[in-house]
């Protein structure tokens, strides 16, 4: 057989025919898209784009493993896995690179042993392998087994850290398996994190939420500032952007709930790239969905807080004991890069991207292609449904759906345990009007089912277990509950929604402020030092309340906080509440509800008509480590009393309820009210 050699003319004769075709029939006209020749065109560049994003795994440098995939270029130390460089559209490496190797993207543990002082592992891992590498995926791992020769230095856990590559998936992303033996010794691990540090000349705006985003100070800004009396706080006095001079910043100003935290990053001008953290599911959270935690910060620096003590204090520390065994696959959460033209508006374009893509990875979870057995996917997992309702006879004589109400799966405990579980896995929805709820993709194991609802006081707890198995349908039907209740209400004061959001929040010293929460009149408490503003305001009596006449919105101060007297030496302050009662039914006894939305090293004593009796009627004795007052929060851990009152302690006429906060050290030891109601006799029965 003879072999026809190739020739270029017959190439130009053929080009040559298809520009006489574009002259006489139109058919490479830019109105016509769909022409064969156009889709012949788009098809060879689709192809070669496509083979382009193929993902790449590199491990000839057996200090470094870089796995790329057309769009993003990722740098892992070996075998510690951590990420020491992002390459990203002409960014050669958006994680700073003033910093050492070991201080740009990495993972880490604060833990101790039972009275030790806590210190920082970072978790670096001995051994490293390929997990899967193909064109469509890569997964690497970074393990280590602990050695009990070296307990006094590393954290006593199993390590495996995880990274994922995909095929046109602009990003990274991450999860760790972290694992306690039997018989392994005691521990506390106060907190669990991942942290990327972002080249800080280039990424100046942050976003966390629609309204909180702005541009932030610099680092080398806090250095130059002055400490404030919370360690954290600093006044920018000398910053590099002179529009920032005699603002407060403070990290913990940019805390969110749990269920809001879904994305949070910052952003580069120039190029316009931003970089995100992208969080599908809380599932490995803790403490439940409004437990609120560190986005972002000065730095410029990006976390995803797996667990920690913010806003509850050492009641939600971690603690192993006698031995005890553990396992938990923290994430995956998702790194996100994006890009956008200059034109038009960078930031609410970029923020509106990652929005969208964190829209996706919630809409896909539980991701499929995570190759750890530890991490099961969608037919693995079961689904719990049901509908909540509430029936209290003193606010509707029929039972009524539980209107977005939110309930949650989490380890078998009493009906509150959730705010203080940090082992297990736990999953929350919010119900719809009719109190109607579905969690969905529950890991297998058991449960107690517990809610609360907006509007109610107290906690809600099922009777009965719940064991999810792979592929189970938990239908629980209509299941009621019967809030804290003895009477009917005399009166009330604030809304019960676990927040003391709705009392009133003072403007910040315009010395001590963060513009951003200027204009935004639900987020005022995040300004710095609102708690001098109490001895301002009541400059020599303490507040009273009176029932009736008095505006809690405008007149009952958002925190019960102590009174400084001088020489950094401060007084217990006492509350009054003022009513009336037309007459006193002494068969029966009055109660006092009582729901705290925080405490901090406080004791909160209530007196009834008698400030001076030195026993109090009621005590709660010392409570709280929440810290929701220095660190800006509204709320920190949920409590509740139900208080006795005996109709021989009220009169006819006048009465005067004192409420103490008695402990008094510091400034930033108080209570934040969440709710609290005067109910009368039960009523009887006809």
């Amino acid at each position: 057989m003879v072999r026809r050699k190739f020739k270029w003319s017959w190439v130009f004769a053929l080009l040559a025919m298809l520009i006489q075709l574009h002259f006489f029939t139109g058919v490479f006209s830019e109105n016509n898209e769909n022409t064969p020749f156009r889709k012949l065109l788009r098809s060879i560049n689709d192809r070669e784009l496509v083979a382009s994003r193929a993902v790449k795994l590199n491990t000839q440098n057996r200090r470094e493993v870089i796995m790329s995939n057309g769009l993003v270029q990722v740098t892992l130390s070996s075998p510690d896995g951590e990420v020491i460089a992002i390459k990203y559209n002409g960014i050669d490496n958006v994680l700073e690179t003033e910093n050492k190797q070991d201080n740009r993207g990495y993972w880490d543990v604060v833990w101790y042993k039972p009275g030790d002082e806590g210190t920082y592992d970072k978790l670096e891992a001995t051994n490293f392998r390929v997990i899967v590498a193909d064109e469509n995926q890569v997964e690497v791992s970074f393990s280590k087994k602990w050695n009990s020769s070296r307990h006094r230095s590393n954290v006593p856990l199993n390590v495996d850290k995880r990274y994922i590559m995909r095929r046109g998936v602009s990003g990274l992303y991450a999860y760790a398996i972290l694992e306690r033996e039997p018989g392994w010794p005691d521990v506390d691990m106060d907190q669990i994190r991942a942290v990327f540090k972002l080249q800080k000349d280039k990424f100046r705006y942050m976003a966390i939420s629609d309204e909180r985003q702005r541009i932030m100070p610099m680092p080398e800004d806090r250095v130059t500032g002055q400490p404030l009396a919370y360690p954290e706080a600093v006044l920018l006095t000398n910053p590099t952007n002179p529009e920032l001079r005699g603002e407060v910043d403070d990290k913990y100003q940019y805390s969110l709930e749990s269920k809001d935290n879904k994305v949070h990053g910052w952003i580069s001008s120039d190029p316009p790239v931003g970089f995100w953290m992208i969080t599908p599911s809380a599932e490995f959270r803790t403490s439940g969905p409004i437990k609120q935690d560190l986005t972002s910060h000065v730095g410029p620096t990006v976390l995803s807080m797996f667990t920690s003590t913010h806003y509850g204090g050492k009641d939600i520390d971690t603690k192993y004991r006698n031995g005890e065994p553990w396992k938990k696959v923290m994430g995956p959460v998702f790194v996100y890069l994006n890009k956008v033209s200059s034109k038009g508006d960078i930031y609410g374009d970029l923020w509106k991207d990652a929005k969208k893509q964190a829209w996706k990875e919630v809409e896909s979870w539980p991701y499929h292609f995570p190759r750890s057995k530890d991490f099961p996917k969608s037919y693995q997992r079961g689904n719990v449904s049901g509908q909540l309702q509430v029936f209290d006879r003193y606010i509707n004589s029929s039972i009524i759906g539980a209107k977005y109400a939110y309930v949650g799966l989490a380890a078998p405990g009493d009906v509150r345990s959730w705010q203080t579980e940090t082992k297990g896995y736990q999953f929350w929805t919010q119900s719809d009007e009719k109190g109607n709820f579905f969690i969905k993709n529950v890991r297998e194991g058991d449960y107690n089912l517990y809610a609360w609802v907006p509007g109610v006081v107290g906690d809600y707890k099922h009777d009965i277990n719940i064991t999810v198995k792979a592929g189970s349908k938990f239908k629980l039907g209509a299941i009621v509950y019967r809030p804290p209740r003895y009477g009917p209400t005399l009166w009330e004061i604030g809304v019960p929604d676990r927040s003391a959001v709705e009392y009133f929040v003072p403007d910040p010293y315009p010395t001590l402020m963060n513009r951003l929460y200027t204009k935004d009149t639900m987020d005022k408490f995040r300004q710095y030092g609102l708690w001098e503003q109490y001895a301002d305001i009541y400059r020599n009596d303490d507040l009273k309340y009176t029932v009736g006449v008095s505006d809690y919105t405008r007149e009952w101060f958002f925190a019960h906080v102590t009174r400084e007297i001088g020489n950094r030496t401060y007084q217990a302050t006492t509350w009054q509440i003022m009513f009336e009662l037309p007459y006193v039914d002494n068969p029966g006894p009055y109660t006092l509800q009582v729901a705290l939305a925080s405490a901090t090293d406080s004791e909160l004593q209530v007196r009834l008509n008698d400030a001076n009796v030195e026993k109090p009627h009621f005590t709660t004795g010392l409570i709280g480590k929440d810290n929701a007052i220095a660190r800006h929060g509204i709320h920190g851990l949920y409590r509740f009393y139900s208080i006795n009152v005996p109709s021989n302690k009220l009169y006819r006429g006048n009465n005067t309820i004192y409420l103490t906060q008695s402990r008094s050290r510091s400034p930033f030891q108080g209570i934040l009210y969440d709710y609290i109601r005067l109910e009368g006799p039960p009523a009887r029965e006809t």
